[in-house]
């Protein structure tokens, strides 16, 4: 396991601030002609939660892809502290690229506190021993080990798919929460395609509407975890996933959705 001062993730998370607007700068170029969803969505937790007390929590986050965004661009995330709460505080972060909103999300964060803890068990669609390492052609997933099905044999990641970080993150819970929301934009489209449709990067046009997370018990991003992803959908040319991030013992660590559009 490879250890670092300063992990790509944090780097990603660090803005030139001023007052509650933080910008970052995006690579001068990227593997496709759109910023990676799940990048613009961690900035933006990232921002939302440095905003918030340290006592709480990303607890969930949804929002919109309202645009692409591009690479090269500055991007400017106004955050909006829409309400302070003993237990709970929300906030509403909009991203700006050169004038145009690219995204909007509603994030919420919570002190924990006591209560019930546990949720219905899911055997494993792909047990670890079984899955087979590999190196998908999607952004940033040289960041990461995955291991996928043994016939498997898109371009893609597609879940249930087993995945941890190659390095070791900051033992932070802000920024292994953006880890998280980084790593949940990986499987959703692929499994939102319509039925019968063939897994090509040429087939159709396919995009991101809309995310959402919810945060459930602490993740460890440089442990190995398995991403379960079911479609639920198919309308309108829109797609529907829910997912379901699991720890090696079978702790639910997050539940996601999202829809994508698939135009064929």
């Amino acid at each position: 396991m490879t250890r670092v001062d300063t992990s790509w993730i944090a780097q990603l998370l660090s803005f030139d601030r001023h007052d509650d607007t933080f910008v970052t700068a995006p690579p001068p170029a990227g593997p496709g002609p759109r910023l990676f969803g799940g990048l613009i969505a961690a900035q933006s937790l990232g921002a939302a939660g440095a905003t918030v007390g340290a006592g709480k929590l990303p607890q969930s986050l949804h929002l919109y892809f309202v645009r692409g965004g591009r690479y090269g661009v500055d991007v400017e995330l106004h955050v909006e502290r829409t309400r302070d709460g003993r237990s709970f505080d929300t906030r509403r972060v909009t991203a700006v690229q050169q004038g145009a909103v690219i995204l909007e999300m509603i994030a919420s964060f919570h002190t924990p506190e006591p209560g019930a803890d546990g949720h219905p068990e899911h055997p494993p669609s792909l047990l670890f021993g079984d899955a087979c390492p590999k190196e998908p052609d999607i952004e940033y997933a040289d960041h990461f080990e995955i291991r996928t099905t043994p016939d498997d044999d898109s371009v893609f990641a597609l879940p249930p798919f087993w995945i941890r970080t190659r390095a070791e993150i900051e033992n932070d819970p802000l920024i292994r929460a953006c880890t998280l929301t980084f790593l949940s934009d990986f499987g959703p489209v692929p499994v939102a395609r319509p039925p019968g449709t063939p897994l090509r990067p040429d087939v159709g046009y396919a995009a991101s509407l809309d995310h959402s997370v919810w945060f459930h018990r602490p993740f460890v991003p440089h442990d190995w975890h398995r991403y379960e992803v079911i479609s639920r959908n198919n309308s309108d040319s829109r797609g529907l996933a829910f997912g379901s991030l699991y720890d090696q013992r079978g702790a639910l660590i997050a539940t996601t959705a999202q829809e994508a559009l698939w135009r064929l």
